[in-house]
């Protein structure tokens, strides 16, 4: 039998049976409900058992206690037993609203990417590459690794508020057109800001254009400044852009970016993450292979 609230159905039929007729109460209001009916019957029945079992004084003293502490006993697994129940309803509840919000913010890099024209897999590659690094850092714990693959997949978030006739300009861009283009951190700060649980996420999308001497942007940021997160993320954003063809430029070989990459250390890119990049680069690479175009 199935209820009208997914999250309470249950395989077993009597679990099921008590779910269908308990689906419009609040899990606190039922946990209550049920204690005080079986402190009820309890409080009704239980001392005229006492008498029928017994009428002298000792015995009758002695059953009491032990009807007292078979009561607690009970009462108290039961209410573990509730609470256990209401709890591992409150999380699965929790883990598909999670999924959702993926879910959601997978649609949305699809869509910017479609529209950047980037390659095929960009913002799934940086994010799985990013993800890897982080780990070999040893600098983060498992929800800071969530919040590091969120803020990843978004990094370029920003962009919605960039004119098609400059993001994907077959050209160079103009100085104007490039001062534009260096607004889209600040677009992608306003809008995960204004998103609770998009907000914690929010130092890669902002921070990513940041340098290690300080000529980055938006904030000119410099140095331990630039937060972590987008220190790494900094220098697997540029690998991808290099390595990949754009509707501006052609690949470059795989030498020339890693030459590239040890040239930038301590002006763009912080150079212990050059040392950790190009030390397991291979490693790296295999994370994002069944990525490759």
């Amino acid at each position: 039998m199935s209820s009208k609230f997914p999250f309470l159905n249950d395989p077993s039929g009597h679990d099921a049976f008590i779910a269908e007729r308990t689906s419009h109460i609040k899990p606190q209001y039922g946990i209550v409900l049920i204690y005080l009916l079986m402190g009820i019957v309890w409080v009704m029945f239980s001392d005229a058992l006492v008498f029928i079992v017994s009428d002298h004084f000792a015995e009758i003293t002695l059953a009491q206690n032990l009807k007292g502490l078979f009561f607690v006993l009970v009462t108290g697994a039961l209410l573990y037993l509730l609470i256990s129940r209401a709890y591992r309803q409150v999380v699965s509840a929790n883990h598909r609203l999670l999924a959702s919000y993926e879910q959601t913010v997978r649609g949305w890099i699809r869509v910017m990417d479609q529209r950047h024209q980037e390659t095929r897999h960009h913002s799934e590659r940086v994010m799985q590459m990013c993800l890897a690094l982080a780990r070999l850092s040893g600098r983060f714990n498992d929800k800071e690794l969530t919040l590091l693959k969120c803020g990843a997949l978004l990094h370029d978030i920003g962009k919605i508020g960039i004119p098609d006739e400059i993001l994907i300009k077959p050209a160079k861009l103009n100085p104007e057109e490039w001062a534009l283009m260096q607004t889209h951190p600040l677009v992608a700060r306003d809008i995960l800001s204004d998103i609770e649980f998009l907000r914690p996420c929010i130092d890669i999308p902002y921070q990513h254009h940041e340098k290690w001497d300080g000529s980055g942007y938006p904030q000119g940021l410099k140095g331990e400044q630039i937060a972590y997160a987008a220190r790494l993320f900094a220098i697997v954003d540029v690998w991808d852009a290099i390595s990949h063809p754009r509707v501006y430029k052609e690949a470059w070989p795989e030498q020339d970016v890693l030459d590239y990459l040890q040239a930038e250390s301590g002006k763009s890119f912080d150079p212990a993450v050059v040392r950790l990049f190009i030390d397991n680069f291979s490693y790296l690479k295999q994370q994002v292979a069944a990525l490759e175009d």
